[in-house]
């Protein structure tokens, strides 16, 4: 008999994406796969991705982390990339161990990933030193998530900010337009394309296509959590269709 998992999401209350992208892999995950998969997910107030607003949002997550723990999900994900990396650099591993502790202390304790994080440890754990991305945010914040990346050891090449401050527009971008948007960047000698740094922004169904056509591996925020969240589980993270990072060529 399969086991069945509960995924555990902390997201923005503006967050659409994360809710369709993780869930679609999993479900793909189900076909060829044996274990099946819940979705469970408690949400913080942002509507406008601006400093002042994230850290307010951050700020909630401690009680989002009980109320999943309440239900004794099995793994938890922090959706939101951009409001971990605003915290200052590193952010991500403080911000997972207290999620965690806040669980261990309610007494049903669950790993933690947070999007950020995910991001950074799948670019090393795909032996990426070199890469590109493309962000919805504003200049300055695309430029902190580039900081914060290279603060981790990975150098970018390139971004591309596409300028959108509000999450709920963020959310309505057709993933198609990337097969365009990502040609705007420098992909010479790099190792990898983040085809989206921020897990509001669709790019699933391009993430394949893209990574087809430029012969670069391609991943994007939620690829990442994704892939984070199975190890976590000591799962498999093998899922077909979906870029590099899931093709099972980085499993184990």
């Amino acid at each position: 008999m399969s086991k069945s998992y509960k995924i555990g999401q902390i997201v923005p209350s503006s967050n659409l994406t994360m809710e369709r992208e993780i869930p679609a892999m999993l479900r793909t995950r189900e076909v060829h796969l044996p274990e099946t998969f819940s979705f469970h997910s408690s949400r913080m107030r942002m509507k406008k991705v601006t400093p002042e607003e994230l850290k307010t949002m951050d700020r909630d997550s401690d009680r989002c982390a009980l109320e999943l723990s309440d239900a004794d999900v099995d793994v938890m994900g922090y959706a939101c990339l951009v409001a971990i990396m605003a915290m200052g650099k590193g952010y991500h591993r403080e911000s997972q161990e207290r999620l965690h502790r806040v669980t261990v202390d309610n007494g049903h304790p669950a790993p933690v990933v947070s999007s950020a994080g995910a991001l950074v440890d799948s670019l090393h754990v795909m032996g990426a030193k070199r890469i590109s991305i493309v962000a919805p945010y504003m200049k300055p914040l695309t430029k902190l998530v580039a900081d914060y990346i290279e603060e981790e050891g990975v150098e970018v090449a390139d971004f591309v900010a596409l300028e959108i401050p509000d999450n709920l527009e963020v959310a309505a971008q057709d993933p198609a337009n990337l097969l365009e948007i990502y040609k705007r960047l420098d992909l010479q000698n790099i190792d990898a394309l983040v085809l989206s740094a921020c897990v509001q922004m669709p790019s699933l169904s391009a993430i394949q296509r893209v990574e087809d056509e430029c012969g670069i591996p391609v991943l994007s925020a939620s690829v990442a959590t994704t892939y984070q969240m199975l190890t976590k589980l000591g799962l498999e993270p093998r899922i077909p269709g979906f870029g590099a990072l899931l093709s099972g060529r980085f499993a184990g």
